[in-house]
């Protein structure tokens, strides 16, 4: 699913997450276009937010991977991250 759907900044990403009973959604990992996955090791913050550089509005989940902290946005019903 990393097809880029017509814009070269906007990849799109499969994402496992967890909905609980209220219906939050916690990003657990992260399958990048290169066929790895990613662990989230922490969600940092979440707010409704627009990709500057991709284009698109919804939630945006700032996670850290690592030692890497990065954008995750979930435009339902598909997440994408910014191309670097």
């Amino acid at each position: 699913m990393n097809e880029v759907r017509g814009n070269q900044n906007k990849v799109y990403v499969r994402v496992q997450a967890e909905f609980d009973e209220e219906g939050n959604i916690t990003p657990l990992s992260v399958k990048w276009e290169n066929g790895r996955v990613y662990e989230i090791d922490r969600v940092l913050d979440v707010r409704r937010s627009a990709s500057r550089k991709a284009g698109g509005t919804g939630m945006r989940y700032t996670v850290r991977i690592g030692r890497n902290q990065t954008q995750l946005f979930y435009e339902d019903p598909a997440w994408f991250v910014e191309r670097k």
